[in-house]
């Protein structure tokens, strides 16, 4: 795979995967839409690799605090606040892999890769985070996260496994219809991600150690290594305009996208 490719493959899920727009369906659209070579299994687990470390530096406060929590946790004990952490987002992430078992096994997930799916999720879903964000309330904050709506954002977040939709879009929509002010309801988002991120990768790494050789795992190294540094810059810049910007720029660019999807799949 050439270089060129590399990066677009690595900007595309680097950018895309935290900001709520999809990833996944941004990755389908590539070749779908530009005849370009599929990335395969081994780039996709890459590129999830990289945004994975990318969020881990990001929230390194949280990430340890929630380490630190683990042995707490496992003793059955939730009497700290890293141990609390740890308790929810183990919570917040059963209801996706429960759901990414069933599209396994199921078949179901190839059958939502089209293009009409996508167009239908970011038009669908864009919408409903507009209306969360201008409805909902702003008198949670991430500090005060519990138990039943860790829950709730993670039944939402399973919806996220149908292409289009955006993970962090979702469970952002989630926090905000929950009542979490912007940048928590993004802040719970991005924890979110980090155990979704290790227990997809998990699931697909004995696929992807069987079948690289030398020359991809070269190209996923690179490819790492390059959304990386997008999902950084996307982390950096995002949580800096939610100071001053609702989602709503997001949901302008998921409508515009959507419709032109849904004219190009039924033309």
């Amino acid at each position: 795979m050439s270089l060129l490719h590399l990066l677009i493959l690595a900007l595309i899920q680097g950018v895309t995967e935290f900001l709520p727009v999809s990833s996944s369906g941004h990755l389908i659209l590539l070749p779908a839409l530009t005849g370009a070579e599929d990335q395969g299994q081994v780039i996709d687990v890459a590129v999830h690799v990289g945004t994975l470390g990318a969020v881990i530096l990001y929230f390194w406060g949280d990430v340890k605090m929630g380490l630190m929590g683990l042995p707490r946790l496992l003793t059955g004990k939730i009497d700290t606040q890293g141990a609390k952490l740890a308790f929810l987002l183990i919570i917040a992430t059963i209801p996706v892999i429960l759901f990414g078992l069933v599209l396994e096994l199921t078949g179901l997930y190839d059958s939502l890769r089209s293009i009409a799916v996508i167009g239908w999720t970011m038009l669908i879903f864009g919408l409903v985070l507009y209306w969360a964000d201008q409805k909902g309330p702003q008198d949670k904050h991430s500090e005060t996260w519990t138990t039943r709506d860790a829950v709730i954002m993670g039944l939402w977040q399973a919806i996220a496994l149908i292409p289009g939709t955006s993970r962090s879009g979702i469970t952002i929509t989630a926090g905000r219809y929950l009542g979490y002010d912007r940048e928590s309801a993004a802040r719970l988002a991005m924890l979110m991600s980090i155990p979704t991120i290790i227990a997809s990768g998990v699931f697909a790494g004995a696929e992807v150690i069987a079948t690289a050789d030398a020359s991809a795992a070269r190209d996923g190294a690179i490819a790492a290594g390059f959304s990386f540094l997008a999902a950084l810059v996307a982390l950096i810049l995002m949580f800096k305009l939610l100071k001053s910007v609702s989602f709503t720029p997001y949901v302008i660019y998921r409508v515009l996208l959507g419709v032109i999807l849904l004219g190009i799949a039924y033309t």
